[in-house]
């Protein structure tokens, strides 16, 4: 099998080698070392689109199919829509569009989907190229396909489909897409055009004097106010290159020849052509969440009339430009291949919303179209997980696009009246828990990171701190969930199931994250002045010690008159724990660590109940609430223990091939772990601006930053099997501390690790 395994990717690389040499003529002599120089071939889309083969997926609780639900995705980073091929039909929750083990494919589609995530697409479309008779039912046009000939790289993709004797490419730009189907014999061939749907919902158009197609996918709130509208759809205008001798319309079978549909289940447009063998026909969409007209203003602004090579080359050499911040030195190939996926999959969310005129949805669905007068809005926060290291790690190396997320957060609190606890589908959601907007916020602001109203901001942080909601806005998913237990006992109680929210009761994670957050802004409202607002929300930071319970040594659920939830179960899943156990959750105390060790009984105690949680085998890296752990050995008398642990992690946690990642990716936050920790240093506490560090996973690095500043990383290794640091020098400096600070980092210069056994 490893052989077999080995084979596949082989022929995986030596096309993708081809695939760049030919990109490198195509963009001209300029760039003849375009493919020697290239970091886009280290890339691979189809990472997290298969069941996991790490080896840590083999220890998981679950014996189910471990799938980090990624889709290979085509665009520039940070875009409206991506492009992927689609095996996997409906924009259902937790069904991504793409499967890399699905064995039928039904088309290219403009997908809205959260990278790595278990929610569902929105406003999507779907082109798919047919030939010989018309099928308008996906079970009957969906052909078999195999991954012989496909190529998928951020810029472009490729899929042959031997029924219908097609070869359909993709390309794309920020909110456009470029579509090309080769005839390879001569045949009668059909385009088939299809919102996705799933309440029989949508619109479509045929303009067949222009060639032009039009239409919407309606959007619906997930969570809270699950199925109601959005207050916005996917719009799309299509333009095609070719002249095409008949059209219609169809829901499932049925098939007209009028030239529009509304309103229909699986409701679609059909393009009809004559076409001989190397024949081909161009397709270009624009999309937008404002309106049809935006669509095709995007589609004129971006692509307009320019080829499919030159898209490809411009869209691959965004991607060049964005990977090249950080350049890696270090003969193991296959480490390049995950590093650069994971710089890939954590630049992909937020999504930009706002069309190329500055045009948006209003937040909250009001159904209004908004300006931007300056930067850019966006959407689809996954906030819950991206707070820890993905929107870090943009912190790091695009500060001005971090400026353009902070805004749009403080603009959605403005239009919907409350700071959104996990903005996405540019609606309310109450997903998860936390009030992480605030601590993002925080985090940006304390790095210097300007670009958004920090009073405004202020203001919105603290209404979600200290006020609840009336009970017609709390339904519809503002404000934090339980504040008033929370504010009351300084806790949330077991009497509190916390309902109205998407994850009911977890009554301790959430004393803890909000306990964090309140850190988050104390430390805001110091830098503002605000003497009174930062000393309470202090003492409020201080809050995880009340659900400490002590003759445990770990958080434990309790009641309103301070008595312990029983019976107590340290490493089982718990009522009152988010998607976890007490003993991982115990460890969440990114604020007050010295405090936290006090309560265990002292660093050593610390040490020994990290020893403990991975001797059991209970560190889940696979879910968000443990990702800072294994870095805390860095507060106790062995910081060679987090190097140990996370050289491991980085070993077993993470591969190559389709199978590289060991659970969601949740919008990146999983890959952003990974470039972090291979870097060397970690935001165990984003907000403070100061990393932990571990030994680097290759030999040199450098990371050049927007102030125009790089840092060079290096280790140097006493002895071939050196693995653990005895030193670290900045600058020639020795760091006195196995952490680094966030301005250290952009300041640039040199880093060097010394190594020993």
């Amino acid at each position: 099998m490893k052989i077999l395994k080995s084979f596949f990717q082989l022929r995986h690389n030596l096309k993708s080698v081809l695939f760049y040499t030919c990109l490198s003529l195509l963009i001209g002599s300029s760039s003849s070392v375009f493919a020697q120089q290239s970091l886009i071939r280290y890339v691979q889309p189809f990472s997290g689109t298969s069941t996991s083969t790490t080896l840590a997926s083999q220890h998981v609780e679950a014996k189910s199919e471990q799938l980090a639900n990624t889709i290979p995705a085509v665009a520039p980073p940070f875009s409206m829509t991506q492009w992927t091929p689609q095996t996997q039909l409906s924009e259902k929750k937790c069904l991504a569009p793409y499967y890399y083990n699905n064995k039928q494919f039904y088309g290219i589609r403009a997908s809205h989907w959260i990278s790595g995530s278990c929610t569902q697409d929105y406003g999507s479309f779907t082109i798919m190229p047919i030939s010989g008779k018309l099928k308008t039912r996906a079970t009957d046009y969906a052909t078999s396909y195999t991954h012989e000939g496909e190529i998928a790289t951020p810029a472009y993709y490729k899929a042959n489909l031997p029924e219908y004797n097609l070869l359909t490419e993709a390309t794309a730009t920020l909110r456009c897409g470029l579509i090309k189907i080769t005839a390879q014999k001569a045949d009668s061939v059909y385009l088939l055009i299809t919102p996705n749907s799933d309440q029989a919902k949508g619109y479509i158009k045929i303009d067949r004097q222009k060639g032009e197609i039009s239409g919407y996918n309606p959007v619906h709130r997930i969570y809270q106010g699950w199925g109601q509208p959005a207050g916005f759809s996917g719009y799309f205008f299509i333009r095609i290159k070719k002249n095409f001798s008949i059209s219609g319309v169809f829901s499932e079978s049925r098939v007209s020849a009028d030239q529009s549909i509304e309103n229909q289940k699986d409701l679609g447009a059909y393009l009809g052509f004559k076409m001989q063998k190397g024949e081909t026909i161009s397709i270009y969409a624009g999309t937008s969440f404002t309106s049809i007209a935006a669509a095709k203003l995007n589609l004129e602004k971006e692509i307009n009339a320019t080829s499919f090579e030159t898209v490809v080359a411009k869209t691959s050499q965004a991607w060049e430009q964005s990977l090249g911040q950080v350049k890696i030195n270090d003969p193991g190939e296959k480490n390049k291949r995950i590093f650069y996926t994971a710089l890939y999959h954590a630049q992909q969310h937020p999504r930009l919303f706002n069309d190329v005129d500055g045009g948006y949805p209003a937040f909250a669905g009001n159904y209004t179209r908004k300006v931007m007068q300056k930067g850019n809005y966006y959407d689809d926060f996954s906030m819950w997980d991206i707070y820890r290291a993905q929107l870090p790690l943009m912190e790091l190396l695009n500060p001005g696009l971090v400026g353009d997320f902070a805004s749009a957060l403080v603009l959605k609190g403005q239009q919907g009246g409350w700071l959104p606890i996990f903005p996405c589908w540019n609606s309310y959601t109450a997903a998860m828990i936390g009030d992480h907007a605030t601590a993002f916020l925080a985090s940006a602001y304390n790095k210097g990171i300007r670009g958004f109203d920090v009073n405004e901001a202020y203001r919105l942080m603290r209404q979600n701190a200290f006020q609840m909601p009336d009970s017609a806005t709390y339904l519809q998913g503002k404000g934090r969930r339980a504040i008033n237990s929370y504010l009351k006992y300084g806790y949330i109680p077991m009497e509190d199931a916390v309902v109205n929210a998407f994850h009911t009761k977890e009554q301790v994670s959430r004393t803890l994250e909000y306990a964090y957050d309140d850190y988050a802004l104390a430390t805001v409202a110091k830098n503002l002045g605000k003497k009174a607002d930062y000393e309470a929300l202090m003492k409020r930071a201080l809050n995880y010690k009340n659900v400490f319970d002590t003759a445990v040594g770990m958080v434990r659920g309790r009641f309103e008159n301070g008595t312990w939830y029983s019976p107590f179960h340290a490493d089982h899943r718990e009522p009152y724990i988010t998607e976890g156990t007490p003993r991982q959750y115990t460890f969440y105390v990114p604020q007050d660590m010295p405090g936290l060790i006090k309560l265990m009984g002292g660093a050593k105690k610390l040490e020994n109940e990290l020893d403990s949680l991975f001797a059991k085998k209970e560190y889940w890296h696979g879910n968000e609430p443990g990702h800072q752990i294994p870095f805390l050995y860095n507060y106790t008398a062995s910081p060679r223990k987090t190097q140990q642990q996370v050289s491991r992690i980085l070993e077993e946690e993470y591969s190559d091939g389709p199978g590289g990642l060991s659970g969601n990716d949740d919008a990146g936050q999983m890959s952003a772990w990974y470039v972090f920790a291979a870097l060397g240093f970690y935001p165990v506490d984003p907000v403070s601006g100061v990393y932990q560090i571990t030994s680097p996973l290759f030999s040199q690095s450098s990371i050049t930053f927007k102030n125009g500043k790089t840092l060079l990383i290096k280790t140097q290794r006493e002895t071939k099997n050196a693995n653990y640091i005895t030193r670290i020098t900045l600058n020639g400096k020795q760091l006195s501390k196995n952490e680094i600070t966030h301005q250290q980092l952009i300041n640039g210069g040199s880093l060097i690790f010394y190594m020993g056994e």
